[in-house]
């Protein structure tokens, strides 16, 4: 059985990324940080070999922690955990900024580091990042969220370069407005603005997410790398 390992699979995409890589016959491994009852909840759902490993990768030591959890050879790498924060440049604190890079741009370099050693020896191997339509074309008052997404893009386009030789492909999803949790915060009204300002004219889902994951890891996209894949409904082509 092949093993994939989904961060941040708590979240409304990171969990709707397990259903789908469950149906396409992988074995998991779910990371989480504070939403145990949701991974846990995954665990009793899905027919298939699965781990949830807790572990905080905006902090120095996350990555020590997940890693030393991991029993199997990882396949497939999906770098999903992510958190935004929404305000001016000036009012961002210090420790903001060092958990944000930490999170999004640090540990998924690190955790990528220790796990692509065994892909290369096996000459095999999958990793997806799930950015950001906002590290594509930038936000106001999303500045910080902005350059972190804007970060795992060029990691993407430089690691596919280095790792292409030994058969290892690396690609990145950027969502716009997905029907997840960090939407809650809207009205109505807003979300149905929102959604008209989209050429599609309705809010994805995070099965759309999912389904692109799915494509991208598969043989269908053998020769597909380095590519930042948007997922938005043609809003900010």
């Amino acid at each position: 059985m092949k093993y994939a390992l989904v961060t941040g699979a708590s979240g409304g995409i990171g969990q709707e990324i397990a259903r789908q890589l469950a149906k396409d016959g992988y074995g998991l491994y779910l990371h989480y940080y504070k939403n145990e009852r949701s991974v846990q909840s995954l665990v009793e759902q899905l027919s298939t070999d699965i781990y949830a490993i807790q572990a905080d990768l905006s902090h120095p030591s996350g990555v020590d922690t997940l890693v030393s959890s991991l029993f199997h050879p990882i396949d497939v790498l999906v770098h999903n955990s992510g958190m935004s924060t929404y305000g001016l440049v000036t009012d961002m604190t210090d420790e903001q900024v060092e958990r944000m890079v930490q999170l999004h741009v640090t540990s998924p370099f690190l955790l990528t580091k220790r796990l692509l050693p065994s892909m290369i020896q096996r000459r095999c191997g999958q990793i997806v990042v799930i950015s950001s339509i906002w590290g594509l074309t930038g936000a106001s008052c999303e500045v910080l969220y902005s350059m972190v997404k804007g970060a795992q893009n060029t990691f993407v386009k430089a690691l596919a370069k280095e790792v292409a030789p030994s058969g290892i492909r690396v690609n990145a999803i950027a969502p716009g407005a997905i029907d997840t949790p960090m939407l809650q915060g809207f009205t109505e009204e807003e979300l149905e603005a929102l959604a008209n300002e989209i050429p599609l004219g309705r809010i994805g889902k995070p099965k759309d997410v999912a389904k692109a994951v799915s494509f991208l890891i598969s043989d269908d996209a053998s020769y597909i790398t380095g590519q930042i894949l948007s997922v938005n409904g043609g809003w900010y082509c």
